[in-house]
């Protein structure tokens, strides 16, 4: 997963449409376990923002929580700001289906015993993951990436798998990170919080620009810098919707090999193709010469609750004495001290799931996908309707699955223009300037078409139309 900046319910009891992933603040924008502002005791300790984490008040940690807040103050505004998965095919008794059937596979084809079934579920686990093997069967049997169990990390979440790679990339003030730009703003929170500064490449027509890219890397080097990897999503990128095509992926593997850095492969739209047979290899299926750290997710595919993520990392590393080890023997030792390890009841259900199914996703999300591209063909016309002429100036791409769609408008769009779309036109979407680092003004905003009903996209749209126009 990675997860995306979206919009989630606020809390139990008070469903917002649409509210920040992930997480959320309670009703009246007040995090869980935060004081309202007023309310602390005069004399106590006081600390000051000055002098705490420098990121923490970095713009870049702080988009995950604005959709909430605003969602949270117009809760009868139509969310087209969204990006968490549909949830008509979330079932209660899924999920003890899907327990019973993971301690069945311990049980049958592991050969556990009543006891060791229950330390699984019950006790702290493997810090690396008790579903490795299951997630390399599906790797192979959905993308064709052959993968050893052991070059992969369950994680919580896909946040986390960020994390831990960028953690274990950072070793001192030179490193950087490159990121194919808009870049979905959890990867550029994720930098942040490893003290990982993030330089932007150019987005093409198919995706990285690798003029670009090979021009970032000459100027950071010539300014003394060492850039350990790219950042991208090359399938339905968030929030940008591109697919790089294959000869670009080819392309870029062999720059980055040419370079000796690292690509991070984010891939948690690939089985939502609008056409299924048109679903493209991945860069990892592609790699040959453990170039690419992929990073995946099951917020999408299984269910976001779950927490579920993993990172595949099979990259040899060599230690002084001349040992070597896996790339994901290192992040395990981070995780260790991070999360200790991944709730075994969550794996246990994602795991439950892809035994239901063969080992693979892509069936089972078969309903979902229609519901998708159902939803995406819906939006497009309907902007094509009320936005029929690009010299007008607005425009929108056409993204060939997934949720998302960008739509350009001859003003710049920021985070007040949003609050007055919410406020006096009712509907809500993402301003763009949120996927990009540099802090210039962006005449663009994302669309999500997840969850949200064909007539709530007809509303929303009719509302977006009159925003859009009164601003012009």
């Amino acid at each position: 997963m990675s997860t995306d900046l979206s919009s989630e319910p606020a809390a139990l009891g008070g469903a917002v449409p649409g509210g920040a992933e992930p997480g959320g603040a309670e009703p009246g924008g007040v995090e869980p376990g935060g004081v309202e502002l007023g309310s602390v005791e005069p004399g106590g300790v006081e600390l000051r923002l000055d002098e705490l984490f420098g990121a923490l008040d970095d713009p870049a940690l702080n988009s995950m929580n604005l959709l909430n807040e605003i969602a949270n103050r117009y809760p009868d505004a139509v969310s087209l700001a969204a990006g968490r998965p549909s949830e008509d095919s979330f079932s209660l008794a899924a999920l003890d289906r899907y327990l019973q059937r993971f301690c069945r596979y311990l049980r049958e084809d592991l050969g556990y015993t009543e006891e060791l079934v229950r330390r699984a579920l019950f006790q702290y686990g493997r810090t690396k993951g008790i579903i490795h093997d299951l997630i390399a069967a599906n790797l192979a049997q959905d993308e064709g990436i052959r993968a050893e169990p052991e070059s992969i990390v369950v994680t919580v979440g896909c946040q986390e798998a960020m994390y831990l790679v960028l953690r274990a990339l950072r070793r001192a003030p030179q490193d950087v990170l490159l990121a194919v730009a808009p870049t979905y703003v959890g990867l550029t929170g994720a930098a942040r919080l490893a003290d990982l500064p993030v330089l932007p490449v150019r987005t093409g027509p198919d995706g990285v620009d690798l003029d670009d890219l090979a021009e970032q890397l000459r100027r950071a080097r010539a300014s003394g810098l060492r850039p350990r990897a790219c950042y991208l999503m090359p399938d339905f990128a968030n929030p940008a919707g591109i697919t790089m095509t294959v000869p670009l992926r080819q392309q870029l593997l062999a720059l980055a090999r040419a370079e000796n850095i690292l690509l991070l492969e984010d891939n948690p739209y690939g089985l939502f193709p609008v056409e299924l047979d048109r679903r493209l290899p991945t860069l990892k299926a592609l790699d040959d010469s453990h170039t690419v750290v992929y990073l995946g997710s099951f917020a999408k595919t299984v269910l976001p609750g779950a927490r579920v993520g993993y990172v595949l990392a099979d990259q040899p590393v060599r230690d002084a004495g001349g040992g070597t080890s896996l790339l994901a023997d290192q992040l395990s030792k981070l995780k260790s001290m991070l999360t200790v390890n991944t709730s075994p009841i969550s794996q246990a259900v994602v795991a439950g799931k892809l035994l239901e199914h063969g080992g693979s996703l892509i069936e089972a999300t078969a309903a979902d996908r229609a519901g998708y591209a159902k939803n995406l063909r819906l939006m497009l016309d309907g902007l094509a309707v009320r936005f029929p002429d690009p010299a007008a100036g607005v425009s929108f791409n056409a993204p060939g699955g997934s949720f998302f769609v960008v739509v350009t408008v001859p003003f710049a769009v920021d985070d007040a223009l949003l609050e007055l779309s919410a406020a006096e036109y009712g509907v809500l979407w993402t301003p763009m300037h949120h996927f990009y680092t540099a802090g210039s003004a962006v005449n663009s905003l994302r669309l999500s078409c997840s969850v949200v009903t064909p007539a709530e996209i007809e509303l929303g749209l009719d509302r977006l139309a009159a925003f859009i126009r009164d601003q012009l």
